[in-house]
């Protein structure tokens, strides 16, 4: 009966510490992120940063064709199989070989895209440069550090890439003209970041690579498949939003709407050290206790949900004035957009917590797809209503109704499953009874 409140313990500190030294990492790296995006709206003006912006949601589709669902799968495999290297061993090679091909496919499949359209052929360096941030994120193995839970290392790595993003920024970027060299200089520190993370990976941790079977290439393939199509659809509302409103309006317009969600993005960010942290964890107790975990999250919800609601109102009553220091006086069409997203992190943490948390780690990726694919045409459908009449202040109602869609279908779905995140009553009892 004793060894039971030693390994809560243990896990409870192995938690803190990751989570810990992720915030204070991740801290650092946002800092960096709120002195740069001030400096950069106000250097390149609203119609440059909407370009560059722009670019990223188009090299977004590409990042997402070479994750392929891994940061979830892979994550949970290694979280699971973590005490046989061997097996680790291979779920890394037969994950890197994959991400290798799909990013070389990529590559081709963008060159088409950009050297076939007009629209895209005069701005072709801003893309071809933009693509280095596929080659970063392929090389680094986010998926790796979380299912080890050496959560350091990745939070090293995403603020030496922040860093190096900034400090070339500050020196190299002095007039609008220059905005040809943020994406490079964005892609320089993700691919550093990422070579850098390779040797901590073969050094540190030990992993070697094995020529995988073809069997294991198919079991990863299969695995991921499911949470691959759920990000196609996530994508829909998140870097296909700025894509399609640069395609319907301007350049002008997707910089007022991008620095908004921005804003609004910080703060969801802010608990993204929180969720790297507990995903693995959530993955390997679950696999233990299905009970065990449904707690933790219910304990968890409460502490972590009631914070961000309380900064998403002061966003919302404050949106002017952050506006106004962050961006600029040029950037009142920003005000809006922030204004209506400043609920988003809240209803993000939500589905995020239903969905991604619990759906994903208890075995419900098929339902999960379908939940975002619904999600996804809604987002269509309230797009091409929306952003005609009110341009970026559309887009953003579009983003905000979607993403409470998906947090209430999660939630619905996981209360007919009988899976109960959020139940007020009896909850001491619970609590004394496990």
């Amino acid at each position: 009966m004793r060894a039971m409140p030693e390994n809560l313990s243990e896990d409870g500190r192995r938690l803190a510490g990751n989570f810990f030294s992720l915030s204070a990492m991740q801290g650092a790296g946002y800092l960096l992120y709120l002195a740069t995006l001030p400096y950069l709206v106000r250097v390149l003006g609203a119609d440059r940063f909407g370009l560059v912006m722009f670019a990223q949601s188009l090299i977004q589709y590409f990042v997402l064709l070479t994750d392929y669902g891994f940061s979830y799968s892979a994550t949970r495999e290694i979280s699971i199989h973590r005490g046989d290297r061997r097996k680790v061993d291979e779920i890394f090679s037969s994950v890197i070989l994959i991400k290798t091909a799909i990013m070389l496919l990529s590559f081709a499949a963008m060159c088409a895209v950009v050297f076939g359209f007009d629209k895209f052929r005069g701005d072709r360096w801003v893309y071809l440069f933009t693509f280095g941030m596929v080659c970063g994120n392929v090389l680094l193995p986010a998926w790796l550090f979380q299912g080890m839970e050496k959560i350091k290392h990745l939070a090293f790595f995403n603020v030496l890439a922040r860093l190096v993003f900034s400090i070339s920024v500050f020196i190299f970027i002095r007039k609008s003209g220059d905005y040809i060299y943020v994406p490079l200089f964005n892609s320089l520190g993700l691919i550093i970041s990422g070579a850098l993370s390779m040797v901590v990976a073969f050094r540190n941790i030990g992993i070697r690579f094995r020529i995988p079977a073809i069997g294991q290439i198919k079991f990863q393939f299969r695995e991921g498949w499911h949470i691959f199509i759920s990000s196609i659809a996530a994508s829909v509302f998140n870097a296909s939003d700025t894509f399609i409103l640069g395609l319907l309006t301007g350049n002008e317009t997707v910089g007022y709407y991008s620095a908004g969600l921005k804003i609004s993005r910080i703060l969801q960010r802010l608990f993204e050290p929180f969720f790297q942290t507990i995903y693995p964890y959530v993955s390997k107790k679950a696999s233990e206790s299905r009970q065990a975990a449904i707690l933790f999250m219910r304990r968890t919800i409460i502490i972590v949900g009631a914070p961000v609601f309380l900064l998403s109102c002061l966003m919302f009553l404050l949106a002017p004035e952050i506006s106004n220091i962050v961006l600029g006086s040029a950037f009142k069409g920003s005000i809006p957009v922030i204004r209506t997203l400043a609920f988003l992190p809240f209803v993000s943490l939500l589905g995020n917590f239903f969905g991604t948390q619990t759906m994903l780690n208890f075995g419900y990726q098929k339902e999960f797809s379908r939940i975002l694919i619904a999600a996804g045409i809604l987002n269509i459908v309230l797009v091409i209503s929306l952003v005609a009449p009110f341009r970026q202040t559309g887009m953003s109602f579009a983003l905000l109704i979607t993403e409470t869609f998906i947090a209430f279908a999660t939630f619905i779905f996981l209360q007919k499953k009988n899976i109960r995140l959020v139940r007020l009553r009896n909850f001491t009892m619970e609590a004394e009874r496990e």
